[in-house]
């Protein structure tokens, strides 16, 4: 975990075509993959015994024995999703290789957090406890999702072309947030009087 007085910097990661490994092939590793594959990195999983759900993931490479430090090489970023002793293991060979890493469960090994996540047209929220109530933030994670519009992706569009057309006119960044306050203004309000028009 981060030492007293020092925070994190939050940042999401471009990993496709990256090589990225996952060390450990058990059920939180499981529960890992799917989110890693779907940003196409290049996964190679290490791990002596493997359990047969991770067989069926397509476009990883599996290697069924102990993690050595040479896994590491080439690598972006991993994830340590085994025993704590071999956590460890891997956080040290990262760190002598500038790798962060993302130990499971296991706060003090890792240098990576991941957070309660989640995705609605266009935009990724993600919520961080720092590694040390990683169950609440997926609370947390749950209650955004509630209170986060059903037509966010019409928002996204909305800046995304906002955006654009400051960019051409140069307009001031500091009047670029209150412009998009009132597009999206305008946007809701819109949204609710066609709600209103089909409400019987």
């Amino acid at each position: 975990m981060e030492e007293d007085g020092q925070g994190l910097f939050p940042v999401f990661l471009k990993l496709a075509g990256r090589p990225v490994l996952l060390v450990g092939a058990g059920r939180v590793a499981c529960a890992k993959l799917p989110e890693l594959l779907r940003t196409g990195a290049l996964v190679t999983v290490v791990a002596p015994e493997v359990r047969t759900e991770i067989t069926l993931f397509e476009g990883l490479v599996i290697a069924q024995r102990p993690f050595t430090p040479r896994d590491l090489d080439g690598a972006w970023f991993a994830v340590a999703a085994a025993t704590p002793d071999v956590n460890r293991e891997v956080a040290r060979a990262a760190a002598e290789r500038r790798i962060f890493v993302n130990a499971v469960d296991d706060a003090a090994s890792a240098t990576a957090y991941t957070g309660g996540v989640f995705r609605r047209g266009g935009a990724t929220i993600a919520v961080s406890t720092e590694g040390r109530a990683p169950a609440l933030a997926g609370l947390l994670r749950e209650g955004l999702e509630r209170v986060v519009p059903e037509d966010l992706e019409a928002w996204v569009a909305a800046a995304r072309d906002l955006r654009i057309r400051q960019r051409a006119g140069r307009v001031p960044m500091g009047e670029r947030r209150p412009l998009l306050l009132r597009a999206l203004n305008d946007l809701y309000e819109s949204a609710r009087a066609s709600r209103s028009e089909v409400t019987p």
